[in-house]
């Protein structure tokens, strides 16, 4: 008698809010594709690009590059969009998109710097900020996940709507803020350690959300929702309330950046978070996070935020022209991809 088939053992889940290893047998990409896979490797990859970096910027202009000042100035520039890209990591993780996190922020910062709000002093400013990037969240979520929108459309329209607003409450003006609360944060004399305020707030948000991914089952299912919704919904997962709970995560986060903007730039504008989603979503994409979902990695698009925060300063310092930026940055996207597709094998 011919005995049956016995099921092949599955391997276990990747670190940093990875789904099942894919097989790499039969497809012809070789062994390195596998490695390249692994997170650990992956990750080394990006901070020794991260390294590199550091030594062109260290070659070209040393003594401005390697300042204090200078390394002080990169990591605050990367905190506020860096606390964007956690809550789009988890979005795409999921297998969604957010294009309006520029515009909520935006909208969150405006709104947070009216005079009626600064009435309320630090407290009316933060809860302000936040409770607009939740709301915007909110709306997102309810839009896919309850009115059935395609996420590409629902927070197109959200762009559209927040940057709209924005505009309108300002009227095209600057809003400075006049709260010293508020404004000291950003002052050298509020540095803990030589660390600026913000850097410490994304930290928190990194380790936090490194920490909801990869140790709590609200991370597990948003791995499972992005690998398979419908495998997720048989096994007895809310998907739809799962969505929209990481809509508003990613509304929290725009609401924490927002507030950091403030506090960065003294004042509100309704251009304020330009570009915001297309450097998000390239930092999570070359940090290893799979735009078909199923895979996340906050340490990856951390250090993505990282990458091209530097790759923007050591081009201001060599006085390169934006388009030249724009133009590194792009290749830099399409070089991430196509690693994606050798190494998890996407059609």
């Amino acid at each position: 008698m011919t005995q049956p088939a016995t099921p092949a053992k599955q391997e276990g889940p990747l670190l940093d809010g990875g789904g099942p290893r894919k097989s790499t047998s039969g497809d012809g990409a070789g062994p390195w594709s596998g490695r390249l896979f692994r997170p650990d490797v992956r990750t080394l990859s990006l901070i020794g690009v991260l390294v590199a970096l550091a030594l062109i910027g260290g070659v070209t202009k040393p003594d401005e590059f390697l300042a204090t000042s200078n390394v002080q100035l990169i990591l605050t520039q990367a905190s506020v969009i860096g606390v964007v890209t956690v809550g789009m990591t988890f979005v795409i993780t999921s297998g969604g998109i957010d294009l309006s996190v520029g515009a909520i922020v935006a909208l969150a910062s405006v709104w947070a710097t009216t005079v009626a709000t600064q009435e309320y002093g630090f407290a009316g400013i933060l809860f302000t900020a936040v409770i607009v990037g939740v709301g915007c969240g909110l709306v997102n979520g309810l839009l896919i996940a309850y009115g059935g929108m395609v996420p590409f459309i629902a927070t197109l329209a959200m762009l559209a709507s927040a940057r709209g607003l924005a505009l309108q409450i300002t009227e095209g003006k600057t809003q400075m803020v006049s709260i010293p609360s508020v404004l000291d944060l950003g002052e050298r004399d509020a540095y803990l350690f030589g660390i600026p305020p913000l850097v410490l707030v994304f930290a928190a948000v990194t380790v936090i959300g490194w920490l909801v991914l990869n140790r709590t089952t609200f991370g597990r299912r948003t791995v499972a929702v992005g690998g398979n919704a419908e495998a997720a919904r048989l096994a007895g997962i809310d998907v739809r309330r799962q969505r929209l709970y990481l809509y508003l995560l990613s509304g929290l986060c725009c609401g924490i950046a927002a507030f950091l903007l403030i506090v960065l730039a003294g004042s509100g504008q309704n251009t304020n978070g330009n570009l915001y989603e297309l450097d998000a979503i390239a930092a999570a994409i070359i940090g290893g996070t799979l735009l078909s979902g199923g895979r996340g990695t906050i340490t990856g698009s951390v250090l993505g935020v990282l990458i091209f925060t530097t790759i923007t300063n050591i081009f201001a310092l060599n006085n390169l022209e934006s388009a030249t930026q724009q133009i590194a940055k792009g290749a830099i996207i399409v070089a991430a991809v196509l690693v994606q597709r050798r190494t998890s094998h996407t059609p």
